[in-house]
Parts: C-alpha cells; structure tokens; sequence
C-alpha cells in the first residue's frame, strides 16, 4: 500500500537546466549505466560503514551487491542495490537536489559560457549524474528505503515540467533506479540497451574495477529448447592498483599493462604508490620498454586513465602527465573527485596539479633508479624515450635538475658508449669550468667539424649532440652541477692554461699586428655574410671556421624554426682565421703586396664558403661558389 500521489512542479529554470543536462552534459549516451552503478556502489560503501559504526542498524551485509534487470516486454532497465537506500527527506535533498531554488545563477553563467565545452565544465561542478538517465529513457522511476526505517518512497519524473513522489509500503532496503527507455536510435547515439553484449560492454568499459559484483540473469536455452536464467557477475572486481604491492605478482603487473597499453611487451619499470591524507589516491604506472610508433605524431593520445573510486572516467587524462612523459601508461583512482568532473576542470583544479607533481617526481626518481642499478637497461630506455625526455628541460623548470640527472649523450670519451652529465663533470680536467658541447646532424659531421680540433688536440671531451631538440634545450639550461654548458661553436674559446699565459700574450700581440690589415679589410668584403673576421684559437689543421657570439641563434635552430613556418631575421656570424695555416698566410702576404687585387676577394668568398660546408652550412649561391673555385683551380694548373 503507498499514500497518495504528490506532484510537485520544477521551476521555469530549472526546467530548462534539466534540458540542457540531458542534451549538452555528455557526448556519449552509455555514460548512464556508469553513473547508476556508480551510485549504487556509493551507496553500498554507506552500508558497510555505517553497519560498523551503528551497532543498533538492523541491516543485512552479508551479500551486498548491484543488480541489472533488462525486461524487453517492458523495455526496462533496472539498476538495483541492497545498499543505505533514502528516506523521503534523502531522496528529495539528493534526486531532487536539481529542484531546489538557487540554480537561475548558474543557468545565467551557463547561457553566458562562450561554447559547449565551458558550459558542460560548468554543468560538471552541480553534480547531476542521476539525470543522465533522461538521455535513453521517456520516464524514470526511483523505488527506495533506507536502513533501520520501514517506510518506503517512490519518485518518478519524465524529466519534463514535473516529478511525483510518494510513500510506498513493503519496499526491501535499498534503492531501484527503474528507466522506460527510449526506443533504440543510431542517428541519435541511442542503442539497444536492453541487449546482454551492450550490457557487458558499458559494464567492462566503465565499472569492471567496481569493489561490488555487479550481477545480471542471462538467459540461456538448452539443447532441448528450454530456457534456463543464470546468474552472473560481469565485472572483474580486480583493482589490481588498490592491492598491496607484496600481493601483487610481476605476471599479474605485467598482464594489465598490456590490457590498458595494448603492447606486446612487458612494462620497462612498473611504479605503484598510494597517497593518503587531504586527498587519497592509487596510482599504477608504467614505463613502456618499446616507444610507440606514434610518439611523436600531433595526433597521438597522451595521459594515463583516470578513475573516481574504481569508476573509469576518462582515457587519456592529459593534466595529471605532462607531455614529455606522454609514454607513460597507467591509471590513477581518486578517491575525492567528482564524477561529473571535465577535462576543463581538471586543469584548474589544485589537487590535480599537486598528484601531477608528485607522478612526475615518482617517474622520473623510478628513471633515475634504472640508470643508477643497471646501466645497460638504461641506455635502452634512453634510446626510446631520450628524445621525448629532453622535451621536459623545455617545458618543466620545476624538474630541471632531475631531468638533466637523466640525460644521457654521446661525447668524444667513448665511441661506443653514451655519459651522463655526471660522468662527465668526474672527468673534467683541473681548471675545466664549462661542459663543453656541440651540436649537429650526425657524429660524424660533429667530429670532423673544424670547431673540434683544438679541444682533440688539448684533449679535452666533448659532448656531441645530434637530435633536433638538443639546439633548444642546451641553449635554454644554463648550467649543470654549478658547470655552465658551452658550445663550442660559439663566443671565445680559450683553452690554454695558467703556464702558457705570458708567452700567449705576447705571440697574440705579434699575430694582431700581422694581421691588423687583412681582418678589417676581410671584414669589409665579407660584410654581406659575416659581422666580423678575427683570428681563431680553436682550429689547429682547418683554415677557417665560421661560429656565432654566445647568444646568438644557432643556423640549425634557425631552419628549424623556419620550417615551422616562424621568419626569423637572418643572423650574422662569425668568421674565424687560423694564422698558422698556409692558406691564410699567403692571403695576408698577397693583401699586403697588392691590397686592390680583385683576385683577393674571389678567394675570400672560397675561404667563407668552404667554412661553411665544414659545418654543413648551405651556400646562398652554390653555383657562384663553384664558378669561383673552378676558376682558381684552373689557373693554379
């Protein structure tokens, strides 16, 4: 028996917010089930607790479960819990918490919302996942009591202008959400939720990881043609993240990696932690031992899989891994989020960025525990993900050290062996303050560069930096360990030590003054290429060799970000003369015999430009340089 039937109107407002709940808040229509389920494991959680800390409530804990009846005759839905379940007071506070007063404002900053993505963050912050169900069903009907009382209520709603509410006897405890769906509709994104492997579908994708069995009768029928309704749980109950890390073998670690990551190979690193206090969460990460062939594709999914106690809410939640470490796989369940959350709040939000935090540190400390305990492993991981690593020096300030502790490079030290930082700060030499680099396409072209030659000959290690990022991160980092990091290519180099000053100083004063006529002079015809012409310190065999002042732009870094589509200004560099080779000697002996002879600065454009191809530089008119260099041989014949 019940009491008679209550109507009660929603305001105009609200009416209209409902709407725009229904039509606007999820894109993707199986997102119902989720937050029914969602609800009833909530309220089962609520039993549990408070059966333990109310000795004097008569409930039933020894089966607690969720429970899915799909009636095709009827074309019903029902999610049913034996959980805390509502007394009428609970069920208008909760379910008809989108009647209360006070939703015009947020209505208004709604219309206001500039597009559909500002609105549904908006939307995302009331708290409205029940009303979800409006999405597939005409009407819904609600059927609940709560623990420890007898009366029963009923709330049923079309979602429209109106909701009935009345007092039923003869309820079990619990609470029943009964949806009237509407008929199935692929245009509209409706399908046929009343079939058994749509069911299993949502429940797998969304709820498998739920603490409670989630049961449905699945009708069978026999060989003799008779039916038969058996009872199954369709969700897996595993939350391999919420179990301590001693029960958990590497097997069972390494197989739900592959479940969430779809690789082949077993996890690199596996890091497992759990944060409790303010806000409590797991997470489960994995380090890949293979890059995905799309990681550095524009379009590639980053981000490790979020869930709100064990209920999956998105795929690839980009603000909890910064893009640097987007190889990373895994899944994070936060215990105090909303359901209803968006991507756009998750952003902003305080305690997300405090959990990203503390995931980079723990995948970065777990990167750096590798490369301490097995060099080897290391330096196949860096071979993956190395590229994609020397991102973070750009874009993570806060981690600066941490990723440079990580870095890991060839150098002139060992020809088959990559150094860290570290290695090479140990192997300075006395007196050696800067970590000396150089950057290009390839080893080969960084060891034959004439910049190198002083540095071989002093012996003094270098490191040789061949991908396009290390133009940007070397030139951005200031220094490591108290060591600034020096291009070689650039500014003054100075690498004599304290014994060789005196007699330096005065064999430079006799070289100035040799050349005092020639470099102004060179400077002058080359001014169109070069902002100045100096004597060099670096080059022991080259003739010449072209670099750029300290601060200057680098011509790869140029291209690179030409090719981008960004103009830069052209950048004029250096022109640097060795004074001992023969070939600058005989020009400064010709410019002083006959400094008006136009042969002289036909050979000071072959002097640039061969500077230039020893970098790798392109010449702004090959043909003219080729013309040029023909025409000397031939005479020199």
């Amino acid at each position: 028996m019940g009491s008679s039937v209550e109507t009660l109107e929603f305001q105009a407002e609200t009416r209209q917010l409902l709407r725009l709940v229904i039509h606007s808040i999820y894109s993707n229509k199986d997102i119902f089930l989720r937050e029914l389920i969602s609800n009833a494991s909530d309220a089962l959680d609520k039993l549990r607790l408070e059966s333990l800390t109310d000795a004097d409530l008569a409930a039933d804990t020894s089966d607690l479960h969720i429970t899915l009846e799909a009636d095709r005759d009827a074309r019903t839905l029902t999610v049913r819990d034996n959980g805390i379940g509502m007394s009428r007071d609970d069920v208008v506070e909760l379910i008809g918490t989108i009647a209360k007063s006070g939703t015009a404002g947020l209505l208004q900053k709604i219309k206001e919302a500039e597009d559909a993505a500002a609105a549904q963050s908006l939307i995302g912050q009331f708290g409205v996942g029940f009303y979800s169900a409006f999405m597939v069903a005409d009407r819904v009907t609600l059927r609940t009591r709560r623990a420890g009382t007898t009366a029963g209520t009923q709330w049923e709603s079309d979602g429209e202008g109106t909701y009935d509410i009345q007092a039923v006897d003869g309820l079990p405890v619990g609470t029943s959400v009964t949806l009237h769906l509407k008929p199935a509709d692929d245009e509209d994104g409706l399908a046929d939720y009343l079939t058994e492997w749509k069911i299993r579908q949502i429940v797998k994708q969304y709820s498998d990881f739920i603490r409670w069995p989630i049961r449905m009768a699945i009708e069978r029928t026999g060989t003799d043609d008779a039916t038969t309704h058996d009872i199954e749980t369709l969700n897996s109950m595993k939350a391999i993240w919420a179990r301590p890390r001693s029960e958990v073998t590497a097997a069972e670690y390494s197989e739900f990696y592959k479940q969430i990551s779809h690789d082949w190979n077993d996890p690199a690193e596996t890091i497992h932690m759990r944060a409790e206090g303010n806000f409590e969460y797991e997470a489960l990460l994995f380090v890949p031992s293979q890059a995905p062939f799309d990681l550095f594709s524009h379009e590639s999914k980053r981000g490790v899989q979020l869930y709100v106690k064990r209920v999956f809410i998105m795929d690839d939640c980009e603000a909890l891994m910064p893009n640097y470490l987007r190889f990373v796989k895994g899944v994070v369940d936060a215990h105090d989020l909303s359901l209803n959350i968006s991507r756009e709040i998750l952003q902003h939000d305080r305690q997300i960025r405090s959990v990203r935090r503390r995931l980079v540190k723990k995948v970065l400390g777990a990167l750096k525990g590798v490369q301490a305990g097995d060099s080897e492993r290391y330096a196949k991981l860096w071979t993956q993900f190395g590229r994609v690593l020397k991102e973070g020096l750009l874009e993570d300030t806060d981690n600066t050290e941490a990723l440079l502790e990580l870095v890991s490079a060839e150098s002139t030290h060992d020809k088959e062996k990559t150094t860290t930082l570290r290695e090479y700060v140990e192997r300075m030499q006395d007196g050696q303050d800067a970590i000396y680099y150089l950057t290009g396409e390839s080893r080969t072209m960084v060891e034959n560069s004439p910049h190198m030659e002083a540095f071989a000959a002093k012996g003094y290690e270098v490191l040789i930096l061949t991908d396009p990022v290390d133009e940007v991160w070397a030139d951005q980092v200031s220094a490591f360990d108290g060591h600034r990091l020096q291009s070689i290519a650039k500014g003054q180099v100075d690498l004599d030590g304290p014994a060789d000053g005196a007699e330096d100083t005065e064999a430079g004063a006799k070289r100035d003054e040799e050349f005092a006529a020639l470099l102004p002079w060179l400077t002058a015809t080359l001014s169109d290429e070069v902002k100045q012409v100096r004597l060099s310190s670096r080059l022991t065999t080259s003739a010449a060799c072209i670099v750029g002042d300290a601060h200057d732009m680098t011509p790869t870094l140029e291209k690179m970000y030409r090719a981008m589509g960004q103009q830069m200004p052209p950048v004029k560099r250096i022109l640097e003369l060795n004074p001992t080779h023969p070939l600058i000697t005989a020009l400064r002996t010709a410019h002083g015999a006959n400094a008006d002879d136009p042969a002289l600065a036909d050979i000071a454009e072959l002097v640039y430009g061969s500077a230039l191809l020893a970098e790798g530089g392109d010449l702004s008119d090959p043909a003219r340089f080729t013309r040029l260099l023909t025409d000397r041989l031939t005479r020199s014949l």
